[in-house]
């Protein structure tokens, strides 16, 4: 089943004060975080969308109790499936790959490991690992690939206590100028031909 914009408000408000894995803020607080440090940097709406919903596949999952911590969820991919349809690829690839982007860092930045949170690094292992040279090209060749580095790298900073931040409605109404939909409309508004001047009889 397809989210809607309001699905998704609602999902964020039933499951986004659970905590962000062994962080010490919640989902809501992480995704809110991500997208501000996303639109403060200058990205444009589809990027500042797929920071707010990366890790939307942890809230579509099971409740944090009922999983296992030793293993990998695959939270990139779980959401996709809900949100194919409803908004454009520039907001869905970047969260397919944000996961690979972290394995691609590692690989092309050694410093970049050191500065992970025991967590995330906990996470990588589970996730696969560093990539190795021939597996780091292929991802960064990818199309989207260079937004899922920087939705990444905003990943990694969104993680403040307390941090204030931009409301979730303020972010939902970014969320719909992403839409499938949306785009779709205007693109008609904008091609439609203007209707020709009535002619004037001079008779």
């Amino acid at each position: 089943m397809a989210l809607s914009v309001e699905d998704i408000a609602v999902l964020f408000e039933v499951r986004g004060r659970e905590m962000y894995g062994r962080e010490a803020v919640s989902q809501l607080e992480h995704a809110l975080q991500c997208a501000q440090l996303a639109e403060d940097a200058g990205a444009g709406p589809e990027l500042v969308s797929a920071c707010l919903l990366h890790d939307l596949g942890h809230l579509l999952a099971a409740p944090k109790g009922e999983m296992r911590d030793d293993v990998d969820d695959v939270h990139q991919y779980f959401a996709i499936p809900f949100l194919r349809g409803v908004f454009l690829d520039a907001v869905l690839e970047p969260i397919r790959l944000h996961v690979d982007a972290k394995r691609w860092l590692c690989a092309a930045e050694p410093a970049y490991w050191d500065s992970l949170s025991p967590a995330s690094k906990h996470s990588l292992e589970l996730q696969g690992g560093l990539f190795a040279e021939s597996e780091a090209k292929k991802f960064i060749e990818q199309p989207h690939a260079s937004d899922a580095v920087l939705l990444r790298r905003w990943d990694d900073l969104a993680k403040t206590p307390g941090r204030a931040t931009p409301s979730l409605r303020h972010y939902l109404s970014v969320l719909e100028s992403c839409q499938v939909a949306q785009n779709e409309t205007d693109a008609s508004t904008i091609s439609a031909p203007s209707a020709a001047p009535a002619s004037t009889s001079l008779g």
